[in-house]
């Protein structure tokens, strides 16, 4: 058959696939997903990255899980079985990240934010002044495969892979950490030691460079100066941290508080229509607007998990 006659395949479509909550536009939220999806976008062309942001907003990626320091996924293509996709970053080096967490513990605000589980905004640099990259910065540096029989790679299925992991960004932050070599517990550990070492002198300096003395106390103003800003924001909350995920354990309080002994009927088995109500709402209202089909989404994700 000759190329002129050759005619694009359709992805068998399928129901139960990760459906993108980016229905248009950018993907991801966060300054890290972001930067992600850009070293996707560095070295792949802009037909495939079309074809796999349409594969990831129709949900044909199947599964995406974690493994061994890399990222599986599998993606439905036009054949009756779905493509494997394998995404992996080069880890980082013993002595690397040993320069790493030096630079993090000799910055106080980095070292609390992460120990809170926060991602600083600016770590990016302190990778780069450590002589390393958080993110991809070369081809080398991420290595893609996929079952499929396309010559190219990334192929449309790794990218559309990439851009579901971008969103998975979005939810934890550290996952690119893992994705190095270390996971969140580890470098908490290591900057707890690096702290240690600090003597109080060398704390202080550390805090005084950064412009962060000790905090001082402000005097409580009267209830009735303060009712006119109450409800006003304060400040700026462009890097405040969000991350909505299904809870650990279902019904959590229900669960803790127990089986009230007044009752004669199971009150975790009467209330959990009630809490499974209330999570798809308040889904349904965070992810309004160009988010609005998420909310299905992640109620899937959680299942019969409720928030309290």
């Amino acid at each position: 058959m000759s190329w002129r006659n050759y005619k694009p395949t359709r992805p068998r479509p399928r129901e139960d696939g990760i459906k993108a909550h980016s229905r248009r536009g950018d993907f991801a939220e966060n300054w890290w997903a972001q930067r992600w999806i850009q070293a996707l976008e560095r070295i792949t062309d802009a037909g495939r990255l079309r074809r796999g942001r349409s594969y990831a907003r129709q949900g044909q990626v199947l599964s995406l899980e974690e493994k061994g320091g890399a990222i599986l996924a599998r993606v439905q293509g036009s054949r009756a079985t779905p493509y494997k996709v394998t995404i992996q970053m080069k880890p980082l080096t013993e002595a690397q990240w040993r320069r790493v967490t030096d630079a993090l513990a000799e910055a106080a605000l980095f070292s609390a934010q992460l120990l809170a589980g926060e991602m600083p905004h600016e770590i990016e640099e302190v990778f780069t002044a450590a002589g390393v990259s958080l993110f991809p910065g070369q081809s080398g540096e991420l290595t893609t495969a996929c079952t499929c029989p396309d010559w190219a790679n990334p192929c449309k299925h790794v990218a559309a892979a990439h851009y579901i992991l971008g969103e998975q960004f979005d939810e934890d932050p550290f996952l690119i950490f893992r994705l190095r070599g270390r996971d969140q517990e580890q470098i908490i550990a290591a900057l707890r030691a690096q702290r240690a070492d600090l003597s109080p002198t060398q704390e202080d300096a550390a805090l005084a460079e950064e412009g962060e003395p000790y905090a001082v106390a402000e005097p409580v103003l009267p209830l009735e100066e303060m009712l006119a800003d109450f409800w006003r924001l304060q400040g700026s909350l462009e890097h405040f941290p969000l991350s909505m995920t299904a809870p650990a354990t279902p019904l959590a309080v229900l669960r803790r508080l127990g089986q009230p002994n007044f009752l004669t009927s199971d009150l975790e088995q009467a209330l959990a229509p009630l809490y499974q109500q209330a999570t798809r709402q308040a889904l349904a209202l965070a992810f309004q607007g160009d988010h609005g089909e998420a909310a299905e989404q992640q109620e899937d994700r959680a299942s019969t998990s409720a928030t309290s």
